[in-house]
C-alpha cells in the first residue's frame, strides 16, 4: 500500500521554490512539483486552485523574507538597506526573481512591502509625487541591476566568432579600456556607485 504524503502549504511552497531554482521558470509545473513531493498532481489543488495562485503565494513568501530596516535609521541608511536587501533576495532566488520582477505586486504581501517602501520615501521628507517618482527610479535601477547580474548580460547569448582582444583593442578602444570594469568582481562597486548617485539625488531634492 502506498504511503500517503502529508502536504502542507509551507512544504509545497519551499519545494516549489527549490524546483524553480533547479529547473527554471519555464519548465515549472504542478506535475513536476507533485513528482518532487511524491504525491498526485491533483493533491496540490486542495491547497492552491491553480498554478497562478501558487505563484502568488510564492511571491508573498519571498517578499515576506525581506527584512524591514530599523525605524530609528536615517533616511539614507534606510533606503540603502532596502536596496541591498532587495538585491540580495534576487541573488538568493535568481530564477524566481524573473517572475517577481515583472509582477505588479498586487498580492497582500506585495502590497504590504510596496506600502512600506513608498512610506520610507515619504518619511525621508519627500512629498507624495516625488516620493513615488523616486521610488520608481530606484526600482528601475535596482530591478534592472539585479536582473542583469543574476540572469542578464554576462549570461546572455554571444557572437559565434567574436573579435579577439587584439582586434577589440585596435578597432574599439573604448570597449577595450572598459573591459577591466566589466569583470564579475566589479559588480558590487558598480552597483554601489549607482545607488550612491540615486541617494545623492534624494538628498539634493530634500535640500531644494
Amino acid at each position: 500500500m502506498a504511503t500517503r504524503v502529508r502536504l502542507t502549504r509551507d512544504g509545497i511552497e519551499l519545494a516549489a521554490l527549490e524546483l524553480i531554482e533547479l529547473e527554471g521558470l519555464e519548465g515549472f509545473s504542478f506535475r513536476g512539483l507533485s513528482k518532487r513531493l511524491g504525491c498526485e498532481p491533483m493533491s496540490l489543488y486542495h491547497h492552491y486552485p491553480s498554478k497562478a495562485a501558487l505563484m502568488d503565494a510564492l511571491l508573498d513568501r519571498v517578499i515576506g523574507e525581506l527584512p524591514a530596516p530599523p525605524p530609528p535609521a536615517s533616511w539614507r541608511e534606510r533606503l540603502s538597506r532596502m536596496a541591498f536587501d532587495f538585491r540580495a533576495m534576487a541573488w538568493r532566488r535568481p530564477a524566481f526573481f524573473q517572475f517577481l520582477a515583472l509582477h505588479r505586486l498586487n498580492t497582500p504581501g506585495g502590497l504590504r512591502w510596496l506600502d512600506g517602501a513608498l512610506g520610507a520615501f515619504r518619511e525621508a521628507g519627500l512629498d507624495d509625487e516625488m516620493a513615488t517618482r523616486m521610488f520608481r527610479a530606484f526600482g528601475y535601477y535596482i530591478t534592472g541591476a539585479a536582473l542583469d547580474e543574476t540572469s542578464g548580460y554576462a549570461r546572455g547569448p554571444s557572437a559565434v566568432n567574436p573579435p579577439d582582444g587584439a582586434e577589440i583593442a585596435r578597432a574599439y578602444p573604448s570597449v577595450f579600456a572598459a573591459a577591466p570594469w566589466f569583470a564579475a568582481d566589479q559588480i558590487d562597486a558598480t552597483f554601489n556607485l549607482g545607488l550612491e548617485l540615486l541617494l545623492d539625488g534624494v538628498a539634493a531634492r530634500l535640500k531644494g
